[in-house]
């Protein structure tokens, strides 16, 4: 056992200084270009280009402003004015509801107390809110219109395109969660 491992450390050593051998190559070849390089003649730098001087444009005087919209865009249709009269009362304090989508509220159930039924939603950061009808919830003033069994009918005030205000219907269903 003794001989073989002996025999494997010399074949180990013999192999190892085969490898080592292909490190002793000349690099004359290398040395040769690089002489050759230096050899040649060097150019010199170019001279920096001349720059004609600038020759500001006076334009003539223009009557009409460039930045008039009515002239790069000039209006072919007159958008016709918002006549639904809807207003949103700014002055209401804001319902801890209507800081988030209503989207991302979650119907989880309703109570009875005091003859009056109340809606359990569930906000996204996993608290249960109760709310009743009156109360307001999403971000587009939704006030609470109606509540069953299987969801809660809200009545949102969104912007009707023409500068004005437009009711819509919406609701949030009970979750199955």
């Amino acid at each position: 056992m003794a001989a073989r491992s002996r025999n494997g450390g010399v074949i180990g050593m013999l192999l190892l200084a085969a490898a080592l051998s292909g490190c002793d190559q000349s690099n004359q070849d290398l040395r040769d270009y690089i002489d050759e390089i230096k050899a040649q003649p060097t150019g010199g730098i170019p001279p920096i280009p001349v720059i004609p001087p600038y020759d500001p444009f006076e334009y003539p005087e223009h009557l009409r402003d460039p930045f008039d919209s009515s002239i790069v865009a000039p209006d072919l249709v007159p958008i016709p004015k918002s006549t639904s009269g809807i207003q949103i009362d700014r002055n209401r304090a804001k319902e801890f509801l209507e800081s988030f989508p209503l989207d991302a509220l979650r119907m989880v159930g309703t109570m009875r107390q005091q003859g009056s039924l109340w809606a359990l939603l569930k906000t996204p950061d996993g608290t249960i809110q109760r709310v009743r009808v009156g109360n307001y919830a999403g971000q587009n003033y939704g006030r609470i219109t109606k509540i069953t069994d299987m969801k809660v009918e809200l009545i949102e005030i969104v912007p009707d395109g023409f500068g004005g205000y437009k009711e819509r219907p919406a609701a949030i269903a009970l979750s199955s969660e």
